[in-house]
């Protein structure tokens, strides 16, 4: 017998009656309903999140930010409902847990009391966290809950970039005006150097000025002291003066005095000097007219007596008129003579009166002039004392002034590296805001708004897919597919023989049993995983990059699985198809069809290399997305040698059974034939 005749004979026992024509029909459309029902059910699923109920509680009750009015948690209430990413419906709080409860919304998000306060004290000096609080229920469903984290995590980021939005635009707009100040600033610092440096000019000009005022302020020092002790010997001298100008004074006053009495005697000498020489003339004219006429001494009694002599006088004249008349003669003459010179002394006498009012004139001038000129000497010495007191003074101010101005000379100079090194800072001052204004960009409003934009959402996601799958469920595609072939070979050998026994009793070809054994199932699955790929591509829409390929692929991998469980019903029969159940379980675990096979526990994640769907689904992903083909030639490698070894072993059981039979393959088996 030949293959072929293996396979036609296989297929006429499976359809020589209406039951096995049924149950043939229905056993191979198990994959294509398990594959297609479960493509379809998964096909889009995140596109139809708009069926979703959920709720939205909006608490807030707003704040006042620059004057205005707003309530963050309804605006972003309002711009969740016009999503429409879900079925959101406007709740009160109790009305939303109780809905929650009964199952009316898969979870619930509620904008806090706080929420519209929290986020405006970013700006603050105690800034507060807003809350977003998310109410899910796993008893609705637990992907629910896990798309409600999601929603709930893009919600926060949505209100994070427009909070971030308007601190970056407050801060950028303080920066601007931060280089404005930073621009004023390097203005005034350019004036300040430009000052400075005038002033170290006026400083260098101060310093020679100190240190000539020095100079001068000790010859000022100097020649001070030498003035006061000049003054010194002035007001000395002076009052040595004003003593000798007041003994002048007095004597001058008592000779004055003395002097006083002098016209009043000069006076009286000059009356008794005319008195004298009136007497004497009178005399001598008596003694003339005695001498010269013979008149009596009575007669001559009564001339003198006229003539205002005294008895006295008149007596004594008698007596000396007794002698003769030429002794009357000379007596006339003498007396004339005495008349004349009685005449001579009054009128000198006159004189010295006249000449002793003047000298006593003169003297109390004097001595009053010296009284003035001792009050005046006294007067210059206390003026000569004040001015030794006063030079002494200005002798020690000008020791101080020495002092201080060789301080400030020591200062000025001082003062002078200072505002050197104040002129050498304010060139570093303004390079340094120069800088300082050149490191910030001047900007414009408008730009301001697009760097505000930038830094309060300052990444975005640029998704690039070397291969895409497209949705969701053409991205589990290749999972279900491989699934849905091993599904399709165990479900036929449920009524396929593994091996022929009247083909290994007859023929005694252990080779060419297997190969019948193995290519009834093989070409079964490939009309399956054909169909399943019109299916996929067809009513679900499903785009692959290399159709021929995957076609392939799966052509493979049907015949793979069905060496593989060929192998499991020749060797073990029942018991092999029992572990045909196990293994699919195990594969659908270790696969890594839905998440990553890094996921898996360490004992799985071997499995996950060893056996053969893990490599199908791999294969599958490349050709259907466009992956790497070198990659899906290496997982096509694995499967053939799956294939090749598991066909080589039932050829060896076939050869054994050839041979001699068990006990178990006399025994039918309970569930194939």
């Amino acid at each position: 017998m030949t293959v072929l005749t293996l396979l036609r004979s296989e297929l006429k026992r499976l359809t020589s009656t209406k039951l096995g024509v049924l149950a043939f029909v229905a056993l191979m459309t198990v994959p294509l309903l398990y594959g297609g029902l479960y493509l379809w059910g998964n096909l889009d699923p995140y596109g139809n999140l708009k069926h979703v109920p959920a709720a939205v509680v909006v608490a807030d009750s707003g704040t006042t930010t620059d004057g205005q009015r707003v309530n963050r948690g309804q605006d972003a209430a309002d711009q969740l409902v016009r999503s429409g990413d879900f079925d959101w419906q406007r709740l009160s709080p109790a009305a939303a847990k109780r809905q929650l409860q009964t199952g009316g919304v898969d979870f619930v998000v509620t904008f806090p009391t706080s929420f519209s306060t929290d986020l405006a004290s970013v700006g603050t000096t105690d800034p507060q966290r807003a809350a977003v609080q998310l109410t899910t229920s796993d008893a609705n469903g637990y992907l629910s809950s896990t798309v409600a984290g999601q929603v709930a995590t893009k919600i926060r980021d949505a209100v994070a970039q427009e909070v971030g939005t308007a601190a970056a635009k407050s801060f950028l707009v303080g920066l601007a005006d931060v280089r404005s100040d930073l621009s004023d600033a390097a203005d005034g610092a350019a004036t300040l150097e430009s000052g400075t440096a005038e002033a170290k000019t006026g400083a260098d000009s101060l310093a020679s000025g100190t240190a000539r005022l020095a100079s001068g302020a000790s010859t000022l020092e100097s020649g001070a002291r030498s003035a006061a002790s000049g003054a010194a010997s002035l007001a000395s001298g002076a009052r040595t003066t004003a003593s000798g100008a007041d003994s002048l004074a007095d004597g001058l006053g008592t000779l004055s005095t003395r002097t006083g009495a002098l016209p009043a005697a000069a006076g009286r000498l000059s009356n008794g000097a005319s008195t004298v020489a009136d007497g004497n003339a009178a005399l001598a004219k008596a003694l003339s007219s005695a001498a010269s006429s013979s008149s009596t001494a009575a007669a001559l009694q009564r001339t003198l007596a006229a003539d205002g002599l005294s008895a006295a006088q008149i007596q004594q004249a008698l007596a000396v008129l007794a002698p003769s008349g030429r002794a009357l003669q000379q007596a006339a003459a003498s007396a004339q003579q005495l008349a004349a010179g009685s005449a001579s002394v009054a009128s000198g006498a006159s004189s010295l009166s006249s000449a002793t009012e003047q000298v006593s004139s003169s003297v109390s001038t004097a001595a009053a002039g010296a009284r003035r000129m001792a009050g005046g000497t006294q007067q210059v010495a206390t003026g000569a004392s004040s001015l030794a007191s006063g030079t002494r003074t200005v002798a020690s101010g000008a020791t101080t002034l020495s002092s201080g101005a060789a301080s400030a000379a020591s200062g000025s100079a001082s003062l002078d590296t200072g505002i050197a090194k104040l002129a050498s800072g304010a060139t570093s001052l303004q390079d340094g805001l120069a800088k300082g204004v050149t490191a910030i960009p001047a900007t414009t409003a408008s730009q301001r708004d697009a760097e505000a934009a930038a830094i309060g959402d300052p990444a975005r996601v640029a998704t690039t897919k070397a291969t895409s799958a497209g949705t969701y469920g053409a991205g589990l595609a290749p999972f279900f597919l491989s699934l849905s072939a091993w599904i399709g070979a165990y479900a036929l050998f449920l009524i396929l023989r593994p091996l022929s026994r009247r083909a290994l009793t007859a023929v005694r070809q252990p080779i060419r049993v297997a190969l019948a054994g193995w290519l009834t199932p093989a070409l079964l699955g490939a009309a399956q995983m054909i169909a399943l790929f019109v299916i996929a591509v067809g009513p679900l829409g499903i785009a692959i990059v290399h159709p021929l390929g995957t076609v392939g692929v799966l052509v493979l991998t049907a015949a793979t699985f069905a060496a593989i469980l060929l192998l499991l019903n020749a060797a073990l029969g029942s018991v092999g198809q029992f572990l045909g159940l196990i293994l699919m379980l195990v594969q659908l675990v270790t696969a890594g069809g839905t998440f990553p096979w890094q996921t898996l526990p360490g004992p799985l994640a071997a499995l996950h290399h060893a056996l053969p769907m893990a490599y199908a689904v791999d294969a599958l992903r490349q050709v259907m997305y466009g992956g790497d083909l070198a990659l899906a030639w290496g997982d096509v490698g694995v499967l053939a040698i799956w294939l090749v070894a598991a066909l080589a072993l039932t050829s060896a059981i076939a050869a054994r059974m050839t041979r001699h039979r068990t006990l178990r393959d006399l025994q039918p088996s309970l569930i194939g034939g």
